[in-house]
């Protein structure tokens, strides 16, 4: 028995949202926080040694590795990406930038995934409106295409989405691939063919970027799902075919990937509190949409056979919790639980109220207008000295660090604050008709700060994140040109190898090795016994150098003593 609908949209309601807007938004959301950025501690720089050293060729493709050190995730893929682009976009650009410019796609790639997936199962003849009498209700393709943008627009606004978003790692790989057979299960009763490649595709890029069994738990549920799924022409033979490719795909993948980071989470308060801040600033606004989906459409997804649109998010983004509470650190599963939370939010919007929508609008209005003023109060203070309690927060949190003034992100910064207060304006106005309206200022917000920080704060961010100012500070401290390493992590290898024009090697032994200057992690906080075992060797120690912005970040660099 079909179950009524809770979605009441009328054609007015599911307006177009303008392309050339939707556009312009999504690149300026992606581009700022990849291109003009120094590379960041410490997955973005640890991602980026490997890649170095794979187009190099100086390390096996099979199994990565920077002066024998492995990655902490066996992923092969968004290396290999890295890598060739390296190789073939360095004479052009620098290797950083070279390195981001398959990510830089894929972040568009999954954004459009998402919609795609989104406005397939809008198609779905149990997620359309209620039909009205006398007519007037939302026509299908311009419902599914209001939806798509809406869930577009909650996936953008995920406060989490940020920062993993914009570093060159695995993890926005696996987002990436996870959005594209979220999209083509979606599409399955409508391309079977097509949406049946697509999910290879996205099982096996999931699979070689670090993530195989959960690519394995992706195909068991989908074989599962197909069952259920009434609209699919032959479900036995298309689940069969999922399973089928998920099988293959898990044989066929190296073994060496196969590494179960399953970790049972501890059973105390401080580690529940600390998982739930985690999720309600993490997935904001996205969860509470979500649990109002849920409710509002219970009588679907309870009756499994009649709701593919809210089975499949909603079983994709459970087994991507779950698997974020057992994992460590959570966040890296967390973000691929966002395309579903996305999705199931975006099937609130039919059914909230007016007086929901407008607390959800007024209590984003205040937090990121909120957020934009700190901004640029603290900018202003950094540049004049006025307000003269956060010039102050900033010398002493950064010392050492001196503001510039950069006339073309000052001009991004103000358009982008314009376009917010303009934003504003508009949903206040009369013009409050569209579905969508209650994303645009969650969305819009999320990008008006992201941007503020990549344009106002991006000298103090590449102050505070990245190695540069200790390397410099290396480099001023040696007369030589040539500088060996001596069981530094990935990521400070590689920050000396970019931000440096020192001649880096390896230190391994006084008898293979004719170093004069050697750096090592400081052992003065008890976390190494380098300093010993290299005076024994014939070194003496010069002097210490810390990173500005880290007290517990310290290295020692030490001189051979001439005989």
């Amino acid at each position: 028995m079909k179950q009524p609908t809770p979605a009441i949209v009328s054609q007015e309601a599911v307006r177009r949202l303008p392309r050339l807007a939707l556009y312009v938004f999504c690149i300026a959301y992606v581009i700022p926080g990849f291109w003009f950025r120094e590379a960041w501690k410490s997955v973005d720089l640890t991602s980026l040694g490997f890649m170095l050293e794979l187009a190099h060729n100086k390390s096996d493709w099979w199994h990565p590795t920077v002066q024998g050190q492995t990655p902490e995730l066996d992923a092969l893929l968004p290396y290999w990406l890295g890598a060739w682009s390296i190789q073939w976009l360095t004479p052009f650009v620098s290797a950083a930038k070279a390195s981001r410019v398959p990510f830089i796609g894929m972040c568009f790639i999954g954004l459009s995934a998402t919609w795609y997936a989104v406005y397939a199962l809008c198609k779905s003849q149990y997620a359309q409106p209620v039909a009205f009498a006398f007519g007037g209700e939302a026509n299908h393709k311009d419902y599914a295409r209001a939806l798509a943008d809406a869930a577009l627009l909650a996936l953008i606004s995920c406060l989490g989405l940020a920062q993993p978003m914009h570093e060159v790692t695995p993890m926005l790989a696996q987002f990436t691939f996870v959005t594209i057979a979220f999209a083509a299960l979606a599409s399955l009763p409508y391309h079977t063919r097509l949406s049946l490649c697509v999910w290879g595709l996205g099982l096996v890029g999931l699979s070689l970027s670090g993530a195989p069994s959960l690519a394995l738990m992706f195909g068991l549920i989908a074989t599962l799902l197909c069952f259920f799924d009434t609209e699919l022409q032959s479900p036995k033979q298309n689940a069969l075919a999922l399973l089928f490719m998920a099988l293959l795909i898990a044989v066929l993948t190296p073994s060496h990937m196969w590494h179960w980071r399953v970790q049972w989470p501890e059973m105390t308060l401080a580690h529940w509190h600390g998982q739930l801040r985690l999720w309600l600033w993490f997935t904001w606004p996205a969860w509470p949409l979500t649990l109002w989906t849920l409710w509002r459409w219970r009588h679907h997804w309870l009756a499994a056979r009649q709701s593919r649109h809210l089975l499949i998010p909603l079983c994709f983004g459970t087994l991507c919790a779950i698997s974020a509470m057992l994992s460590v650190p959570p966040e890296r599963v967390l973000l691929l639980s966002l395309p579903f939370f996305a999705a199931l939010a975006a099937f609130a919007l039919p059914t909230l109220q007016r007086s929901v929508s407008a607390l959800i609008d007024w209590f984003t209005l205040i937090f990121f207008s909120g957020c934009a003023f700190i901004i640029w109060v603290v900018w202003l203070a950094m540049q004049t000295g006025w307000p003269p309690q956060p010039a102050a927060n900033v010398a002493r949190l950064l010392p050492g660090f001196l503001p510039s003034f950069g006339l073309s992100a000052f001009v991004v910064a103000l358009l982008a604050t314009f376009t917010w207060i303009w934003l504003v304006q508009w949903r206040t106005g009369q013009h409050r008709s569209a579905i969508w309206k209650s994303l645009v200022l969650p969305a819009a917000g999320a990008a008006l700060c992201w941007l503020l920080l990549m344009s106002l704060w991006l000298p103090l961010l590449d102050y505070a994140r990245s190695y540069a100012p200790m390397v410099q500070e290396v480099e001023k401290s040696i007369p030589s040109k040539r500088l060996c390493l001596k069981e530094l992590n990935v990521a400070q290898i590689t920050a000396f190898k970019i931000q440096s024009t020192l001649e880096i090697e390896a230190f391994d032994t006084p008898q293979n090795s004719a170093c004069e200057w050697v750096i090592a992690e400081s052992d003065r906080k008890g976390l190494t016994t380098i300093a010993p075992q290299l005076k024994i060797e014939g070194f003496e120690w010069i002097k210490t150098i810390a990173r500005p912005s880290d007290d517990n970040q310290e290295m020692d660099l030490f001189k051979k003593i001439k005989p």
